[in-house]
């Protein structure tokens, strides 16, 4: 079974809507594809309307922003109940706050860059939760860069002085969450090195470990290979699963559907743990 967990759709960041990021699965031969979008799960009814006709099997997730003492971690929600108040009203701050810090982070990046605010509106299509990576579309879009992945290493990089933080979870705290919400939570490319200056410390993986953590996501093309042995000693140490995903956002970056998948293991875990169901042809 191929098993795909971490996708996104235009509902974020990616450039598929989610009835075409389930073609693409089915294209790239998956048995299954988890759309997580980011702190959003406005996509799930579309991808879930295309299961019949392409094949595919859709996991229910969201990609939730979280920080731990300022540094950067994301976490994979699965198959929880979107309509969890505390939950709902966590992501929602989240996309609101999101979006404030891209109005100002276009502002002070517009100063030296030909992009306005309303040139990454422009960019975001049907997306809910709006960010950097429609940023770097405008810019790439206005002949500032060739791609987002350029734009991300400039005017975009955590290091920049354009960058502007936002408000997010509390890791620990987003695992409790989730699983009052009866989800599943798996931490994102735990050790992306090359994403932001720190790494979340072990000691931070131990307390989400404690709160309801089920998996760290250790294949990721973000981590090299000592990263991703790294990331497997720490899930062994703390009890944990081990995933991997593809982390697809369609054009907007160059990850494959199926580059890295999830074990059926895990995926059997996850259905049995959470409230919602697998949605299957």
């Amino acid at each position: 079974m191929r098993i795909d967990p971490h996708t996104h759709s235009s509902c974020s960041d990616g450039t598929d809507t989610p009835a075409q990021l389930m073609k693409a699965a089915a294209v790239a031969g998956l048995d299954v594809v988890g759309l997580t979008d980011h702190d959003t799960t406005d996509g799930w009814e579309q991808a879930a309307d295309a299961v019949t006709d392409t094949g595919v099997s859709l996991l229910r997730g969201a990609e939730i922003s979280c920080s731990a003492d300022g540094v950067t971690l994301h976490l994979l929600a699965y198959l929880f109940d979107p309509d969890y108040a505390p939950l709902a009203d966590a992501l929602a701050h989240a996309r609101q706050s999101r979006s404030e810090r891209t109005r100002r982070m276009v502002e002070q990046i517009g100063v030296d860059y030909p992009i306005t605010w309303e040139d990454v509106l422009a960019q975001t299509t049907d997306a809910t939760t709006i960010g950097r990576p429609h940023i770097a579309d405008a810019l790439v879009a206005a002949g500032a860069f060739p791609d987002r992945s350029a734009a991300f290493a400039g005017p975009l990089a955590t290091s920049s002085p354009y960058y502007v933080h936002y408000w997010a979870l509390d890791p620990v705290e987003a695992c409790r969450l989730v699983r009052d919400a009866g989800g599943v939570p798996v931490a994102a490319h735990p050790r992306a090195a090359n994403r932001q200056r720190r790494l979340v410390p072990d000691a931070t993986f131990n307390r989400m470990a404690r709160a309801g953590l089920a998996a760290l996501e250790v294949d990721h093309r973000d981590h090299t290979p000592a990263q991703r042995e790294q990331a497997r000693a720490l899930a062994q140490e703390l009890g944990l699963g081990v995933s991997g995903a593809s982390d697809y956002h369609g054009a907007g970056k160059p990850n494959r559907l199926g580059e890295n998948l999830m074990p059926p293991a895990l995926l059997k875990r996850i259905v049995a743990e959470g409230t919602l169901a697998l949605i299957t042809p």
